[in-house]
């Protein structure tokens, strides 16, 4: 494994504390070291990071990268391939593909701006081998993905009848089958009625054929979440996303776990921090901006993002992404079926193309074109909502930077929402651009608040890993941290965030990437392919419970359209897989 000392950068590492000290930093045997010997320093890799930021590796804690959803936009948007191209190179294959690109390119794009960890936000178990089909073809990244499980037959069964801990008991069983890594609520009780053409509309709606509600499903799959001990908190897509008004339910389902404890109980060995690395939430919000619309309909649609924001301003059981709009073409895809079909009949006149999907006895999907337009009314508050979920909220530990890829925008123009997040001035000049309404109907223009490299980096790196439960090895360069490392060409000491441009090219182009130790990209070329990890969870229960359980199980499959012996996924759909065994002997039940 290589040896490498980064001398002399200017360091940004939030959960040591580090905020733009001249240091350096040791990699050993892949991992960060307080120091290297003599010996260890004449033979290790040299690079002088003088008058440039470094930071820990990325982590995207929310995107949507593999699986059928995603292909499934690859396959009807043939267009958004013929302007975004990778040559073939003597070491990496070619690519295509702007918001939905191929699995190749998303690989060398992340590595690209110095991302090393992305994760799947939204994984159907009956899909799931799928979905580690693609994660496996995907370049460089250690991934991990979420299990959709809000409108899961089996759950909602258990969820109704109060039965929490045979459905922790399944929880753990299906994590364990499709190697998923965390817990995803998609329209909760909501999905499953768009099998029927319906939805719900409140959180005590009952479903229509399990007569749950969305109240019981978040609470008890929160309840689950941490009676099991998962690495990320429960992960909730809220209910009305996209609808005018839907900010007042989201607040409604975030208050709904505020009585649930979060409890970790990971058996992995923790890398050093000063700051503690485990996570202090039992929801985190996706994608925040669609569901923070207020108004009654899209004649007075507004934003809601100031009151939602005030809510998790003083609530310390909610961490939120907030799904940025940067403008510009999209692909709308998601596990709330619903959602899309609305969206279809708000945009789809003139032909527009879309898919939906029920996927049997667990979830559903919908795939759309679209495109995010400065002079779009709607589109101009979506992007200003997008801004003021981060911007709002006081503490950056309770935020996380996403553009919900490749819902809100492609995660390219990260660099792009970091610029708006640094300048006032870059704001406003793109609001002077924008239609009126982007100003005028939310707080932005009134936000004084510019974010400092710093909070960037706990907004891109430490946060996401101390969220999802990665801070044991992701998001900081303490001592036994993995050696992901992003070197920018940025002189803290000499450098004017209101310059947009430098900010852009510094974010989007790395200087240096390093994955594990291993330079892997320099100034956006790859020059190094390391086989990425696949992290999932394998959660323990009582063995007479988890026996009871899949006595159920096994009544019910006779539901599926599929045998019991396919449904789970083999190990062989994984290389480098990183099993995490969670609630074990030491904090079992």
């Amino acid at each position: 494994m290589p040896t490498m000392v980064i001398k002399n950068g200017h360091v940004f590492d939030p959960l040591n504390e580090i905020d733009g000290e001249v240091m350096d930093v040791f990699i050993k045997d892949g991992k960060v070291v307080e120091d290297l010997t003599r010996a260890d320093l004449a033979r290790a890799e040299a690079i002088d990071a003088r008058g440039k930021t470094v930071m820990p590796g990325g982590v995207d804690s929310h995107a949507h990268v593999a699986g059928a959803k995603v292909n499934a936009g690859r396959l009807m948007r043939p267009e958004d391939h013929i302007g975004s191209v990778r040559q073939r190179t003597e070491i990496t294959h070619s690519g295509s593909g702007y918001t939905v690109p191929t699995v190749y390119k998303q690989g060398y794009d992340y590595s690209a701006m110095g991302y090393t960890t992305v994760f799947e936000a939204a994984m159907p178990p009956l899909e799931a081998r799928h979905t580690h089909e693609e994660m496996r073809s995907t370049p460089m990244l250690d991934m991990g993905a979420y299990l959709v499980l809000g409108n899961n037959w089996f759950l909602m069964r258990y969820l109704h009848e109060g039965e929490v801990e045979k459905a922790a008991a399944y929880v753990a069983w299906m994590m364990k089958a499709h190697k998923a890594y965390g817990i995803k609520c998609v329209n909760p009780a909501g999905v499953e009625n768009w099998g029927w053409g319906k939805n719900v509309h409140s959180l005590d709606e009952p479903n229509i054929h399990f007569e749950v509600t969305a109240r019981e499903v978040i609470h008890g799959l929160a309840e689950v979440n941490e009676r099991l001990g998962m690495p990320i908190s429960l992960h909730l897509h809220a209910n009305n996303l996209g609808h005018p008004g839907n900010a007042e339910i989201t607040k409604e389902s975030l208050e709904v776990p505020s009585d649930v404890v979060p409890s970790q109980k990971m058996g992995v060995e923790w890398a050093e921090t000063k700051l503690d690395p485990h996570r202090a939430q039992s929801v985190y919000l996706a994608h925040a901006q669609f569901n923070a619309f207020g108004g009654t309909s899209w004649r007075d649609f507004e934003s809601g993002a100031a009151g939602l924001a005030r809510y998790v301003n003083k609530a310390d059981h909610v961490v939120i992404d907030n799904g940025a709009v940067p403008f510009g073409p999209a692909t709308c895809m998601t596990g709330d079926g619903p959602s899309i079909h609305d969206l279809y009949v708000l945009a789809g006149i003139g032909g527009q193309k879309w898919s939906n999907t029920d996927v049997e006895l667990e979830c559903g999907s919908g795939v759309i074109p679209f495109t995010y337009l400065k002079g779009n009314p709607i589109s101009a508050v979506q992007w200003a909502i997008g801004l003021e979920m981060l911007l709002l909220v006081e503490d950056p530990w309770k935020t996380i930077m996403t553009t919900d890829h490749p819902n809100g925008g492609v995660f390219t123009k990260y660099p792009q929402v970091i610029a708006w997040l640094m300048s006032r001035r870059a704001r406003d000049a793109t609001a002077a651009e924008c239609h009126k309404w982007g100003y005028d109907r939310s707080s932005l223009g009134g936000v004084e608040r510019e974010m400092t490299l710093f909070e960037i980096a706990i907004l891109t790196r430490a946060n996401a890993a101390r969220t999802i439960g990665m801070a044991y090895r992701k998001g900081h360069l303490g001592e036994g941290a993995d050696g992901d490392v992003a070197v920018y060409d940025i002189d803290p000491e000499n450098f004017n965030p209101a310059d947009s441009d430098e900010v852009i090219r510094a974010f989007s182009r790395a200087d240096l990437t390093i994955k594990d130790g291993m330079v892997v990209a320099r100034k956006g070329e790859v020059v190094a392919i390391p086989e990425g990890r696949r992290y999932y969870c394998k959660p323990e229960v009582d063995e007479g419970l988890a026996k009871d359980m899949m006595a159920d199980v096994r009544e019910w499959f006779k539901y599926y359209t599929i045998g019991f012996a396919n449904y789970p996924v083999p190990d062989k759909y994984l290389r480098k897989p990183e099993a995490i065994v969670v609630n074990g002997a030491e904090g079992g039940w």
